[in-house]
């Protein structure tokens, strides 16, 4: 059974940055690809960043391209979001996600993937 903890969200003023990480346990074989996903009140769950576990390819949102970074540690079983000049906009709850199995095509869907993390709330605001 996969368990998916995020951390690092907070309150950031507009142009600040802030590191998200996800925490899993219980991921036997590192090898499905994780991502990120942002939800607000009253909208979808919102496609961020994603990669592949196994050659480490990223993808991402064309709103956050340029401005957030996703990363992988195999060995500490961890993946990040490091998240650079905030905008007002990228407030929301942020999940983190995983495959339990092997994803063909794009990644920016959320029923592609298996696991969810409980989420953090990022709060961009002067």
């Amino acid at each position: 059974q996969v368990q998916l903890v995020e951390s690092g969200g907070g309150l950031v003023q507009p142009g600040g940055s802030l590191r998200l990480s996800c925490a899993a346990s219980g991921r036997t074989f590192n090898t499905y690809p994780m991502g990120w996903f942002r939800q607000t009140p009253g909208k979808e769950r919102e496609f961020v960043a994603a990669i592949r576990w196994i050659g480490g390819s990223t993808y991402y949102a064309d709103s956050v391209k340029g401005r957030f970074t996703i990363s992988r540690d195999g060995t500490k079983n961890t993946m990040y979001l490091q998240m650079n000049s905030l905008k007002p906009e990228d407030t929301a709850v942020y999940y983190c996600a995983a495959a339990q199995q092997r994803v063909a095509g794009p990644l920016n869907r959320y029923e592609k993937f298996d696991y969810w993390g409980q989420g953090t709330q990022v709060t961009v605001s002067s």
